[in-house]
């Protein structure tokens, strides 16, 4: 029933409701970051409610199929008074046919919106999932990263921290502009990669890489024209560490590179080496002893990575074998250990496992000794002398009644 002009009306009351309640929504102090994501995410929601609405106050500003042009001319033609008792006639007849429709003015709906905030519901108080570990927020949880990592590759891996990291920033900071901050970084990034100030990414030519030579691992790599990126230095650096031909331009270098992968150094073709391997009758009294020692070195290598696993804090081990992070450790609190005397003394690391230790069956066996049912009334009790005293002042008041 509303007309055009209305439906403008009615969409700038709306932006005007909608700006306000957003003000008030953003100068309201929140105490704790699930109260501040909380209203950020509500603050969105209204960002996105408040751009539709624009979108279409502009379509009907832009008159494209002409029914705002032609809705003013009846109303400020000469048939003005016939068009309003026109207009008239149908809102009765409307009202006729819908007697129990109840029209809710615009105002009343922003004004339930601050009593909604004070008494919020589950839906509005959990508009946004974390995990246990980002405890709402405060960390970033890298687990299903960790787990896939041996299923990917290097690239894949990366891929999958940057998403999460991505994901993550939208959940915490929705109002923040995320193309502006990536933005930013990008190009941040690429300055530095042109200047060579990088961390732990210094340019080539300053360094001994380029005449000593560094491995490059390919498995990350999925053409040579991506290797070509890389530039000459870095490929001469990789040509050099695998005795391979360093000349020519960067794309014959980084096809060359691109051909080894996957591949031995003797299954290569031989004139890809820099020095022909037929050559080794004519080596010099000094080359077989460096050859020597460099296989020497290699085996000292491979008998350093049979070694123990270096574990100074005494870590617990994972299912990979390796010790779990010092962060996971901390935030389980693996470094408390409570005793249980009616487990014989025994060590559980961490609140969670001594908890979980009450429905096992060493805590059931060492009170089944002890001649004492394992009910919930002896939750948390680990001395003997407590689980028998408390046995029996229960005990006592049944044979009372039973006397």
């Amino acid at each position: 029933m509303e007309t055009i002009l209305e439906q403008q009306w009615h969409y700038h009351e709306e932006k005007e409701r909608l700006m306000g309640i957003m003000a008030k929504e953003m100068l309201t102090k929140k105490s704790m970051l699930q109260d501040q994501i909380s209203s950020d995410h509500c603050t969105w929601a209204m960002q996105d409610r408040y751009m539709e609405v624009t979108g279409n106050l502009r379509d009907l500003y832009d008159d494209k199929d002409g029914l705002p042009k032609e809705e003013l001319n009846d109303i400020s033609g000469s048939n003005e008074f016939a068009e309003f008792y026109n207009r008239f006639k149908q809102m009765k007849e409307f009202h006729q046919k819908h007697p129990s429709k109840i029209h809710v003015p615009m105002s009343v709906e922003f004004e339930a919106l601050p009593k909604a905030r004070e008494n919020p519901s589950e839906e509005t108080q959990n508009l946004v999932e974390f995990t246990d570990e980002e405890e709402y927020g405060h960390y970033l949880d890298l687990h299903d990263c960790y787990t896939s990592r041996r299923m990917q590759n290097i690239r894949d891996t990366y891929r999958c921290c940057l998403s999460t990291f991505r994901i993550t920033q939208v959940r915490v900071k929705p109002l923040q502009d995320q193309n502006e901050l990536f933005g930013k970084s990008q190009t941040e990034f690429e300055k530095k990669w042109e200047n060579g100030t990088l961390p732990g990414w210094p340019k080539e030519t300053s360094s001994a890489l380029t005449h000593a030579g560094a491995h490059l691992n390919l498995s990350v790599f999925s053409s040579w024209e991506e290797l070509a990126s890389l530039g000459l230095d870095r490929l001469k650096s990789a040509l050099l560490a695998l005795g391979l031909k360093c000349g020519e331009t960067a794309e014959e270098r980084a096809q060359r590179l691109f051909s080894t992968k996957g591949k031995s150094l003797e299954s290569l073709d031989t004139a890809l080496f820099a020095k022909n391997p037929k050559s080794k009758g004519t080596k010099t009294g000094e080359e077989p002893e460096e050859e020597e020692e460099e296989q020497i070195s290699e085996s000292e290598s491979e008998d350093e990575e049979n070694e123990i696993i270096y574990n100074p804090k005494i870590l617990p081990l994972g299912w990979d074998g390796k010790p779990i992070s010092y962060r996971l450790f901390k935030l389980h609190a693996l470094n408390i250990n409570y005793n249980c005397e009616i487990c014989g003394n025994y060590t559980y690391p961490g609140p969670k496992a001594f908890q979980q230790h009450f429905a096992e069956w060493r805590h059931a066996h060492g009170m089944r000794c002890l001649g004492i049912p394992n009910t919930a009334h002896f939750a948390n009790v680990t001395q003997i002398e407590d689980a028998v005293s408390l046995e029996c002042k229960l005990v006592q008041p049944l044979w009372k009644t039973v006397w």
